[in-house]
């Protein structure tokens, strides 16, 4: 059939022609020249039987030729699969069965006498196949093969054997040896810029005489000194407590897998009042210029600083990574920095058309309270202001409650969608208590609003809300009520503060301190005194923390589930949904209990899982829920983590074990 189709292409198209030698024929003779006539029929039935020998002929070399022709095709097809110049290997995917292979694949194996024998795997440690079944026609990554590295091009061809389908795979091996290696110095050599800042060094340096810091600054630059000098690079000192160092990027890695053991160094050194040095290193690398990359450098020291310092933060063009920041935090703030912060927020207030402040999803007595405080500041200046609600009930509802009852809080309660439509130019958006864009009430009205301010007292982290016009952040702070007491010492007068909201900012004071038990320092009792002085009644505030007897019963429910994972880890899991405050409460009672030091209770919400984690400060549970996805400060952290609750205890677990062998 396919023979007769192909002698029916190569065959003229002359029918016309004869057709219209037939007619000239008939015509000659309806006029009478039948002699003629006879002729022209003669010749036509002559050239008709001519051209049917020449065609036949001609198809039949025509026909010769392309027989020849597949024939060489098939050869060189054959001769270049067998001889080609890389090296090649057919193989089932499915059972991994080596089928075939050219020389050149034997050579780099070096199994020319057992490949068929074995797996392709076994041939080449470390190929998998999968990426040709996911529809691929290149491996993504190198494949090394002794000495030399390969990437790896094939497809896939579906066979029908015995009624079966299977698979055969057809790759082809590219050697990248030279080309690897010569990116490999490339990106080795590299830079990476550091900058290396004391964090303390004005706590080290106070009441000691100049043989002592420098006797101090000596030690300190010599561990210095010992840590850089392996890298070979630039290590100078710019200011008197920052350090800049320039290296290539090969040796960042002996740094990491030290997990910089400088830290640790340095905070062996100690003055003569006892305060031990700690140490921050911001890096900077894969930037595409020296200016971003000390850029990168710069963002990362500040990022260590705002999570309390003593760490090391590598930054690149993609995201963060932290090392270190397990010790415990001490107080370093001052009350210029305060000033300064309420001096500016002061302005901003007063050039804006309204003032939204909003809180992080779930807001609890800390949230609300500061966003009265800032509703406070508003007030004084004549700025309409809102407070964006959550509709869900959360801890903080009841003093919500109580704040929407008076005079001077109608209409303050906004919905999301209300505040979006009531936003102009001019307003300003207050995040209170958070400081990452996925953790706030709303990030669409986050978006909404040109100006951004930021009071929050929680470590940063990766994620926080970038080019804020005002960032009051303080993770040495207790809450962020202590913060937003701070700049209402320098922006009111005590009886410019409603009873109510001095009320609800201690009371969020109360509630991170644990009753003034946890994170506490002389700054929180002085922000505790003023609002004291303000009017808030200490009694009131205790019954914002009283129980009934149900929730009671619920949180000794929980503690009874506890157990010990190591020693001072408590994990409590329940396999029913609880809420957050039950599972805060008794993660903050287990705390009570001898012999534990940190707490986790978990608990499943729809398709996530909450935890609550609290800490004596002795552990750093930010630290440890940072790897889930959760965030916090050293001695309280939670997260809603997705997945199931047996999945995200076991990476709790795994995440526990990685924070104590660290």
């Amino acid at each position: 059939m396919r023979k007769k189709k192909l002698s029916h292409l190569l065959e003229p198209s002359l029918r016309l022609y004869f057709i219209c030698l037939v007619l000239f024929a008939l015509a000659s003779g309806l006029w009478g020249s039948w002699r003629l006539a006879a002729v022209e029929g003669a010749v036509v039935i002559l050239l008709y039987f001519y051209f049917r020998r020449c065609n036949t002929q001609r198809q039949s070399e025509i026909l010769r030729y392309l027989e020849t022709y597949t024939d060489s095709i098939d050869a060189a097809t054959k001769d270049t699969v067998v001889n080609a110049p890389l090296p090649m290997v057919i193989f089932r995917p499915d059972s991994d069965d080596v089928i075939w292979s050219n020389d050149r694949f034997l050579q780099i194996t070096g199994e020319r006498e057992h490949l068929f024998d074995l797996k392709l795997s076994e041939a080449v440690p470390g190929f998998s196949s999968r990426w040709l079944m996911e529809g691929k026609s290149a491996c993504p990554e190198e494949v090394p093969l002794g000495q030399r590295r390969f990437l790896v091009y094939g497809h896939l061809l579906r066979t029908d054997e015995g009624g079966n389908r299977s698979y055969l795979a057809t790759t082809y091996w590219v050697d990248v040896t030279e080309y690897a290696s010569l990116r490999d110095i490339y990106y080795d050599a590299r830079p990476v810029a550091a900058i290396l800042t004391l964090d303390n060094y004005e706590e080290l340096m106070k009441g000691q005489n100049d043989n002592a810091k420098s006797a101090l600054m000596s030690a300190i630059d010599e561990k210095l000194d010992q840590w850089a000098a392996p890298a070979q690079g630039i290590f100078t000192k710019y200011d008197r407590d920052r350090y800049l160092f320039l290296f290539e990027s090969r040796h960042l890695k002996a740094f990491q897998d030290s997990k910089f053991a400088v830290l640790d160094a340095v905070h062996a050194i100690q003055n003569a009042a006892g305060i031990p040095a700690t140490l921050s290193i911001g890096i900077g690398r894969d930037a595409g210029s020296l200016q971003e990359l000390f850029q990168y450098a710069s963002l990362s020291v500040e990022m260590a600083l705002s999570r309390g310092g003593d760490q090391a933060v590598i930054k690149n063009q993609f995201n963060f990574e932290f090392y270190g920041g397990r010790t415990k935090e001490t107080e370093r703030r001052t009350k210029v920095k305060s000033r300064v912060m309420a001096n500016a927020l002061g302005e901003l207030v007063s050039d804006t058309s309204y003032v939204f402040i909003m809180g992080h999803k779930a807001p609890d007595l800390d949230c609300i309270g500061a966003a009265a405080g800032v509703c406070a500041i508003a007030r004084k200046r004549g700025i309409s202001a809102h407070i964006i609600k959550d509709s869900n009930p959360n801890s903080a509802s009841e003093m919500a409650a109580r704040l929407a009852a008076l005079p001077e809080y109608e209409n303050v309660f906004l919905t999301v969608q209300d505040a979006i439509i009531l936003a102009d130019s001019r307003s300003l958006l207050v995040v209170v208590d958070t400081n990452r864009p996925e953790q706030a009430l709303s990030e669409e009205l986050l978006l909404s609003c040109n100006k951004v301010a930021v009071i929050d007292h929680h470590r940063r982290a990766a994620t926080y809300i970038a080019n804020a016009a005002l960032n009051f952040h303080e993770p040495y702070a207790s809450s962020a009520c202590e913060l937003v007491t701070e700049l209402l010492q320098y922006l009111l007068d005590p009886g410019d503060l409603l009873r109510t909201e001095a009320e609800a900012l201690l009371a969020g004071i109360v509630l991170d301190t644990k009753h003034f038990t946890m994170r506490t320092g002389g700054r929180t009792f002085e922000a505790a005194a003023f609002l004291r002085r303000c009017g808030a009644d200490t009694s009131d505030v205790k019954k914002f923390f009283q129980n009934d007897l149900e929730s009671t019963i619920a949180k000794y429910n929980i503690i009874q589930k506890a157990q010990l994972y190591r020693d001072g880890v408590a994990v409590a899991a329940v396999d029913h949904a609880i809420g957050r405050v039950p599972g805060a409460q008794a993660a903050d009672e287990l705390l009570n209990i001898a012999g534990i030091s940190a707490s986790f209770v978990l608990s499943p919400e729809g398709d996530r899982v909450l935890i609550s984690a609290r800490s004596m400060g002795e552990i750093n549970v930010q630290v440890i829920l940072e790897r889930l996805g959760g965030g916090g400060n050293a001695t309280a952290a939670g997260g809603q983590i997705p997945g199931a609750l047996s999945d995200v205890s076991r990476q709790l677990l795994q995440s526990i074990d990685q924070y104590f062998e660290a």
